[in-house]
């Protein structure tokens, strides 16, 4: 088979047959116009919150999108979770919760063994799913709207709910790194089965990053700066192309030794509240050092403001 056959089969299909090479500039926006919007992960208590909102209103940092209870929004009671919901909405900022329980938290094992984990993060049989859907459920009576997803079979379920109307249609899903999606046609799946914004691995290189931007529409929440467990990556200096490439895109800044697994994980519930305040308020400079980075030599693309209207903002 010649490649050229090839290339014009997945492009007859929607999917660029290589990678933007030539970094193409995305003709895409949000819905206010906007190219690129600041999200900040771990931020996995009421005082986290209050820290970075503290931190926002003194650099004046628009901060648009919270990734929030990683360890698993089942571990904060409902009063915790009210004052969460009213503090993201006071400040106009979305919340994606990330639900519990996950497959990590079951007692069936393969998952940690070093080649059962290559199978993912998938929810194990029914229960499981319901046990998930529940919290989910749980949370947006609370007045939660936006939520993490990694498997797509769930994906897909809570889409079915959505157009069932067993759950609100203001609800949006997020689709996590730990999915593992790395190309147009994997961003392509996620957008037909009903996610509003999903995060592709965080080492692609930028042609790679162009094509996925080709191949769907949805915004990309892009890694700029990631735990020290995935590489460690810090892309502060790519920021402006990333910004022309992909826009609409979230910038993710996610520092630490570690997100979720392994030593020095940050996100389980031990973690000191004082020391994911003290990272929280980190974040929100390094967001105010991209966006100044990307403002000197992008400046074309603009930012999105406080609160812009399509954000999830909880509705406590």
């Amino acid at each position: 088979m010649k490649f050229d056959h090839v290339i014009k089969a997945m492009e007859k299909a929607g999917i660029p047959g290589r990678d933007a090479y030539d970094l193409p500039t995305s003709t895409k926006r949000f819905p206010d116009g906007a190219w690129y919007r600041m999200e900040v992960s771990g931020v996995e208590r009421p005082q986290v919150l209050e820290a970075v909102v503290d931190e926002a209103g003194k650099r004046k940092m628009p901060i648009h999108r919270l990734i929030s209870v990683v360890m698993g929004a089942t571990l904060l009671d409902k009063a915790e979770l009210r004052d969460f919901a009213q503090i993201a909405a006071n400040a106009k900022m979305e919340v994606i919760l990330t639900p519990g329980p996950r497959s990590a938290w079951d007692t069936g094992r393969q998952l940690v063994t070093p080649e059962g984990g290559l199978s993912g993060l998938r929810f194990r049989g029914s229960d499981q799913l319901r046990y998930v859907i529940a919290d989910i459920m749980r949370c947006i009576d609370l007045g939660f709207r936006g939520f993490l997803v990694i498997d797509e079979g769930l994906l897909w379920l809570l889409n079915e709910m959505k157009k069932n109307g067993d759950i609100p249609r203001d609800v949006v899903f997020k689709v996590s790194i730990y999915a593992g999606h790395a190309s147009a046609a994997g961003g392509k799946l996620l957008e037909i089965l009903g996610a509003s914004t999903f995060n592709p691995l965080g080492d692609l290189s930028l042609p790679q990053l162009a094509s996925i931007r080709q191949g769907c529409n949805i915004p990309l929440d892009l890694h700029i700066y990631l735990a020290e467990s995935f590489g460690g990556y810090n892309r502060f200096y790519e920021g402006p192309e990333m910004a022309r490439l992909c826009a609409p895109c979230y910038f993710k800044i996610e520092p630490g030794p570690a997100c979720a697994a392994g030593p020095g994980a940050l996100y389980k519930p031990w973690t000191s509240v004082d020391a994911l305040a003290f990272l929280a308020r980190e974040k929100v400079k390094y967001a105010q050092i991209i966006h100044e980075l990307i403002q000197e030599n992008f400046p074309e693309a603009t930012m999105s403001g406080i609160g812009p209207a399509d954000l999830a903002i909880p509705k406590p």
